[in-house]
């Protein structure tokens, strides 16, 4: 019977769960990520536009050239700088250099506990 250590496996195309199941003498779970409901990589045209929280505290515009405006209930300086596009994330970064991870998941952004939805 072979054991794990038996196996050779290119580990170059598998994920960090994966060689830790293998090396663990186990299978990684064949159901685990196959219901995908977004892309596994955001485009521009996935992010591009307006976005708002459903309580209006929260409003993100993403533009065409890489550029951001935002603003924030209760702050008197609006949020400006520029964005990038990092597999199933978008990290603005602001004039002073702050960096906010922004997660895309399921058509909607989540920012610092924001849930921001397209606005029509």
């Amino acid at each position: 019977m072979p054991t794990s250590c038996d196996l050779h496996v290119d580990l170059t195309v598998l994920d960090a769960a994966s060689v830790l199941a293998i090396a663990m003498g186990g299978a990684a779970d064949p159901y685990a990520g196959s219901a995908l409901t977004h892309p596994l990589v955001i485009t521009d045209a996935a992010v591009i536009g307006a976005w708002r929280s459903p309580d209006g505290a929260v409003k993100l515009q993403l533009r065409r050239d890489g550029t951001y405006a935002g603003e924030v209930a209760g702050r008197r300086r609006q949020a400006r700088g520029t964005y990038r596009l990092e597999g199933e994330s978008v990290v603005l970064r602001d004039d002073s250099g702050l960096q906010t991870p922004v997660h895309v998941h399921e058509g909607e952004l989540e920012m610092a506990g924001h849930r921001l939805r397209p606005t029509a």
